[in-house]
């Protein structure tokens, strides 16, 4: 039998002799049926012990629900983990925490990369939170990640959980429309987000999300995808109305929202926004980046 060759060896030899290998993209694993209910139920907060880990979970919660004020230095706009992922992380069909931490390590083709569950909390915050990523070590990303895992408690591992993600919403026969998608947010998104997309904000803090403009996800970001907005929007939207737009009205809306200006893709290349779309966007879902909308380049940023 021929001797195993040791894995320092093997290691050393993988840039020289391994083939390359594709591997698909994993950043939007496959999302059950919407229509299969949810079974996982995560921990209920009772549950928590009163020691070490109880308070190490706690810290990541408080930073999950309130990550702007707490975490500054590294977050650059006016969101909130809490704003993508709803019920401090818990809603089903909302990129529950529960159905993302048990399926990481995992490949990203966003970043070329196996990423661990840290080094994806880490993108969260270069592009949805448009600011800088904790480093993996630090207390914050150790309390973030304690969080994750203890709500996914007996969640299966490298399992996908009903409810997990956002599911998917069939593109409409005719396609988005600009007009039908802002009479949408004016009936029923306006109220909370402002006719501006600005948010809302109580003794200087924002108690609704910007959608767009300096404090909005910027153009990196998942949710500048049409369709993954569309997801989101579908099932979560209007807050407290779930399911209640139909998936061409999540479409519309979503196409609406996107096709404003916010803060640029940090991975821009060269200062070109053709070139960044072309690398990072031309095959990135339903997008507007570096697209023209009634003679106006999509995709220039704004600060």
């Amino acid at each position: 039998m021929r001797p195993l060759m040791p894995a320092v060896l093997l290691l050393a030899m993988g840039s020289a002799q391994a083939a390359p290998i594709a591997m698909e993209d994993q950043s939007q694993l496959h999302v059950p049926d919407a229509q299969a209910a949810p079974q996982f139920a995560p921990p209920a907060e009772s549950e928590l012990p009163d020691n070490a880990f109880g308070k190490m979970v706690r810290d990541g919660h408080a930073l999950f629900v309130d990550t702007r004020r707490l975490m500054p230095e590294a977050v650059g706009n006016g969101l909130n983990c809490s704003n993508c992922h709803l019920d401090q992380g818990r809603l089903a069909h909302s990129a529950p925490l529960w159905g993302a931490y048990p399926m990481y390590p995992a490949y990203r083709k966003k970043n070329d990369k196996v990423n661990t569950f840290a080094e994806r909390i880490q993108g969260c915050f270069q592009f949805s939170m448009n600011g800088k990523p904790p480093a993996a070590d630090s207390p914050q990303m150790t309390a973030l990640s304690v969080y994750a895992y203890w709500l996914s408690t007996k969640a299966p591992t490298g399992i996908e959980i009903a409810g997990r993600g956002y599911p998917d919403v069939p593109r409409p026969q005719g396609g988005y429309d600009f007009k039908r998608g802002q009479q949408v947010y004016q009936e029923h998104c306006a109220i909370c987000h402002g006719d501006n997309g600005e948010g809302q904000k109580v003794a200087g803090e924002y108690v609704m999300p910007p959608l767009w403009g300096k404090d909005s996800y910027n153009w990196g970001a998942g949710m500048h995808r049409i369709n993954t907005a569309a997801s989101f929007i579908k099932y979560n939207m209007p807050l407290g109305k779930p399911g209640s737009l139909s998936d061409e009205q999540a479409w519309d809306v979503a196409a609406w929202v996107n096709r404003h200006e916010r803060p640029q893709d940090p991975r821009l290349v060269e200062g070109s926004v053709e070139k960044t779309r072309l690398k990072f966007h031309a095959n990135d879902g339903v997008n507007l980046y570096g697209q023209k909308v009634d003679g106006v380049l999509i995709g220039q940023g704004i600060r």
